[in-house]
């Protein structure tokens, strides 16, 4: 997000609208077919701690999610990852309801402290054999994996030694990135350094509501440069370990910020969200620089004096592609002083900022139907985000790494789960992609969020995300109506209507 190039003249805070327009939306879900191109990968994701359980297996040592979500308030009814969906052990089976549903593609996360324990040093064997299995049984079932290196599982070993604010924090992950390039990249084409590095730098360091909890200003804007420097330093080692013809990305949960209005100190605010929610990260990776309006806005708080020569260049490594993560909209303002109550940024209420240098933006609910999450359902924002990154790196083909819903999943009398709202979520959002593929965007795939109930970080089990309901007191997974729906477009590469799927 860090970078000195001016915003692109199509960044969406020149024109922003406040309001969601179905129009758009409407649209594109009365053409017929929506179809998409031959090739389009249709996939689901998860990440490793909030599926795989097993965490004192192998050799696993634990993460910084271990060791939060044991510390009591951190998560809701004090739920951990310890057991979560229990993966490691049924990933035959999970791998066979993937081709069942006639998914072509599935993003995972590999453990970083299951590969290498302390997060240096070499590594244990059977956890890299988990995965080596894992992808294995994708391919058997024509399923094309798509591997994310870190979702925010750091080795508490290295948060311990001071976590990402630490610039060796980097050097390690460039070591574990080669490790894994090693083991899997004769076998895995799609890469993923990191996921939504803005999550881990502002919410782990910042506010503090995911792990590790620690509540610094300063080390949350240290941790942003070290995840973007670790990202850098990843891409050159896995390129010196695998076949060339391996593509590397990285998963940006870049923020479509709309301005309440058109006063200059809305557009003002807006200007500050977006640089510390975009430009942070795909300043310096795509254009080697961070916005000169973060620095200035952020000089308050730290003065950079932690980016060393060379660290741009590096962390401007060439990609093959980039992942978007896309779920709500957020809307700001300006506002006289801090801001009084419950945030309205997707967060939750936090008495610590994740927006350093930006404590006096107040952010507000966007109009419209909501999730399980709060969240307001508005797939005009996918739009926008694609065509943003359609102009801000041309030429670079994109991928929705993620995008979905949690809603308050029951089975019916029938004993099935019947989802009319997520079928509707994804119809809307899909078709969005389907209007930004008409108007030139390069979009190569998109990865539902989720395959499965999982545990949702530190919403604890409250939370359903995934297309695949699961029995957290049996663990048994049962396909909702949304997995059948999405499985018959994956089949068809259309559109189903979105009254289908029961």
């Amino acid at each position: 997000m860090p970078e000195s190039v001016s915003p692109s003249p199509s960044s969406p805070l020149a024109q922003a609208d406040p309001v969601a327009r179905p129009d758009l939306v409407a649209q594109d879900a009365q053409q017929a077919p929506v179809a998409f191109p031959p090739g389009f990968l249709w996939g689901a994701a998860t990440s490793a701690y909030q599926i795989e359980g097993a965490v004192r297996e192998g050799g696993r040592t634990p993460s910084i999610w271990d060791t939060f979500s044991h510390t009591p308030g951190r998560t809701a009814g004090g739920e951990t990852g310890d057991i979560a969906v229990d993966h490691y052990h049924r990933y035959r089976d999970d791998v066979r309801m993937m081709a069942d549903l006639g998914l072509t593609a599935y993003r995972f996360s590999v453990s970083w402290s299951r590969v290498q324990p302390t997060g240096r040093g070499p590594a244990v064997q059977v956890g890299l054999d988990f995965y080596r299995r894992l992808v294995d049984e994708l391919l058997a079932h024509g399923i094309k994996p798509a591997v994310t290196l870190y979702h925010w599982d750091l080795p508490q070993e290295l948060e311990d030694a001071g976590g990402w604010p630490e610039r060796d924090t980097a050097q390690r992950f460039a070591e574990y990135a080669q490790i894994v390039g090693e083991a899997l990249g004769d076998r895995v084409e799609n890469w993923i350094t990191l996921n939504e590095p803005w999550c881990s730098a502002f919410l782990g360091y910042g506010s503090g509501v995911h792990a590790p909890g620690r509540t610094d200003p300063v080390a949350s804007l240290r941790a942003a440069h070290h995840l973007n420097l670790a990202h850098g330093l990843a891409t050159s080692a896995l390129r010196s370990a695998m076949p060339a013809r391996n593509q590397i990305a990285v998963s940006l949960n870049s923020a479509v910020v709309r301005p309440l209005s058109q006063d200059p100190a809305d557009l003002a605010a807006a200007r500050r969200i977006d640089d510390l929610a975009n430009g942070v990260f795909h300043g310096p990776m795509l254009h080697g620089s961070y916005p000169a309006s973060l620095l200035s806005a952020t000089s308050s708080v730290t003065d950079w004096s932690y980016v060393l020569d060379g660290d741009l260049r590096t962390i401007k490594a060439p990609l093959n592609a980039l992942g978007l993560n896309y779920y709500t909209p957020a809307l700001v303002s300006a506002a006289p002083g801090e801001p009084k109550g419950p945030r309205a940024d997707g967060h939750g209420a936090s008495a610590h900022s994740p927006w350093p240098g930006a404590d006096d933006v107040l952010f507000h609910q966007t109009p419209g139907e909501r999730t399980e999450m709060g969240w307001t359902v508005d797939p005009t924002g996918l739009y926008d985000l694609i065509t943003r990154y359609s102009r801000e790196a041309p030429g670079l083909p994109l991928y929705i790494t993620e995008n979905g819903a949690a809603y308050d999943d029951k089975p019916g009398p029938d004993g099935q789960v019947h989802d009319p709202e997520r079928i509707a979520y994804l119809h809307a959002h899909l078709a969005a992609v389907h209007r930004a593929l008409a108007d030139g965007a390069d979009v190569r795939g998109y990865y539902l969020w989720s395959l499965m109930d999982n545990f949702e970080w530190a919403y604890g089990y409250e939370k359903r995300f995934g297309a695949v309901y699961v029995d957290y007191e049996t663990l048994e997974r049962t396909p909702k109506s949304s997995a059948r729906w999405y499985g018959e477009a994956a089949r068809a590469g259309v559109l189903p209507g979105a009254g289908s799927g029961d």
